[in-house]
């Protein structure tokens, strides 16, 4: 199976594989209370949380960017922008995204720097936010946060 992501989405995964990160955005179910507690202010599409201890690994990973044809792609998680192909598929075109902080910027991402993402996310999940994460299970201390849920 080969997997991809929209152009929307694309952003949650300008970060070292196996980066931990949170992602959150305002969604058609959002209450206004969540938008103006999580978003008032800001003009951002998306933030997205990273552990400090990753910032340096942000900074100095290389990250290729892969074109893929449209015809085999299946959505497989409209919220997360997720599509599948079952089919082998060779892409277009591949190019380095460059600088990730720069490439966050531009595509009208916030970026938090937080030392761990345990509290933030429970806080996530339970809002009335769009979300997605990714490699949490890499984050400081999430096995004792939530090794018995």
């Amino acid at each position: 199976m080969v997997w991809a992501i929209d152009a929307w989405h694309a952003p949650m995964y300008y970060a070292p594989r196996e980066c931990p990160r949170a992602c959150f955005w305002p969604g058609p179910k959002t209450s206004a209370e969540d938008r103006e507690r999580w978003f008032g202010g800001i003009d951002a599409k998306m933030v997205i949380a990273i552990e400090s201890a990753w910032l340096d690994r942000v900074r100095s990973t290389t990250l290729y960017r892969y074109s893929m044809p449209d015809a085999t792609f299946v959505v497989n998680d409209d919220t997360a922008g997720h599509y599948v192909s079952r089919a082998a598929v060779v892409p277009l075109g591949i190019e380095p995204v460059g600088d990730l902080l720069a490439a966050l910027a531009a595509s009208n991402v916030e970026l938090r720097i937080t030392p761990t993402l345990v509290e933030l996310w429970q806080r996530v999940i339970a809002s009335t936010l769009e979300f997605s994460g990714t490699r949490l299970r890499n984050a400081e201390g999430w096995g004792e946060a939530f090794e018995s849920v």
